[in-house]
């Protein structure tokens, strides 16, 4: 089953479910699902029953080409990234191995759907792209035994973990260069676990102007999906809707020389086996982004 949220003549976004090429809506009454997935998640295994059975039922639904597919999880409760989890692409970042998971986060502010722009930002010019498998989380859960993981994981999507290089190298944490606003493509729907026989054998792909620049395997991780999901609730609680990534394989801009840092008018597309796909094109953030006045005498009476 694949889970996504959408928009259709002008709506607001809505939770759907892709049967071939159109889209059912899980908010029609027939089916009465919240028009939230985090939501839909958080109701647990009697909502996936709704949603599956959508299909045979008489809700609304409209041809896949007529609506605006948005990022299945819009506002994801956490945004959890693995960093350097495939040798050759430590070997391209800078050959040190890490001897513990090495985890950082994404702001949640930087998802974006599918199809969006990504924003080179006024900051810096040095952005990156990395392709990866990312699973969602579909249960609260705590000390989960790694033979359990795979039953508190409701589905994996593409993430595309665009990167500020120079912002993230003189971050220790990583997070100043991880979390920039449009940063976090993610898509184009969840395919539900059930669907996805090894999550560790999916070829992934990423192209840049239609170059083929990563060229990679699931199966190359260094830690696996469930390994990760036991390693994270050791410390803490995971809940419905968190969306963890999973890393990237080789080939990223700043592994050549020069570095091939992405630019205003670049398309970047990410495929995964069984997944799906991205497809986003790159933009200068746009001048209007400022959210608020900084004259004297707007903030705080001054």
């Amino acid at each position: 089953m694949r889970l996504a949220t959408f928009e259709a003549n002008g709506s607001p976004p809505r939770s759907g479910m892709i049967v071939d090429d159109e889209i059912v809506d899980l908010t029609d009454p027939v089916v009465g699902l919240p028009e939230d997935l985090v939501d839909v998640l958080a109701l647990g295994a009697s909502a996936l029953d709704a949603a599956r059975s959508a299909a045979r039922s008489a809700a609304k639904r409209w041809a896949l080409a007529d609506v605006r597919l948005r990022a299945p999880l819009r506002h994801p409760p956490s945004f959890l990234a693995l960093g350097k989890n495939y040798a050759d692409h430590i070997a391209e970042f800078d050959d040190v191995r890490p001897s513990e998971q090495l985890w950082f986060t994404k702001q949640s502010t930087c998802v974006v759907g599918p199809t969006d722009d990504v924003w080179v930002p006024r900051v810096s010019r040095q952005v990156d792209y990395e392709g990866e498998l990312a699973f969602v989380i579909g249960r609260r859960c705590r000390h989960v035994p790694v033979e359990h993981a795979f039953s508190v994981i409701a589905g994996f999507m593409v993430v595309n973990d665009v990167s500020v290089r120079d912002w993230q190298i003189r971050s220790p944490t990583m997070i100043m260069g991880k979390g920039f606003d449009t940063h976090g493509p993610s898509g184009p729907w969840i395919v539900t676990a059930d669907e996805i026989v090894d999550p560790h054998a999916l070829a992934i792909r990423t192209w840049v102007n239609d170059e083929l620049r990563q060229d990679g395997n699931t199966d190359q991780m260094i830690t696996n999906c469930w390994e990760m999901v036991a390693h994270l609730t050791a410390a803490f609680t995971l809940v419905p809707g968190t969306i963890v990534t999973t890393g990237t394989p080789s080939g990223v801009g700043m592994g050549f020389d020069p570095p091939r840092w992405l630019c205003a008018g670049d398309t970047v597309r990410v495929e995964i086996e069984g997944v799906g796909r991205l497809e986003n094109p790159v933009v200068a953030e746009p001048e209007n982004t400022a959210t608020a006045s900084f004259e004297a005498g707007t903030i705080g009476g001054r």
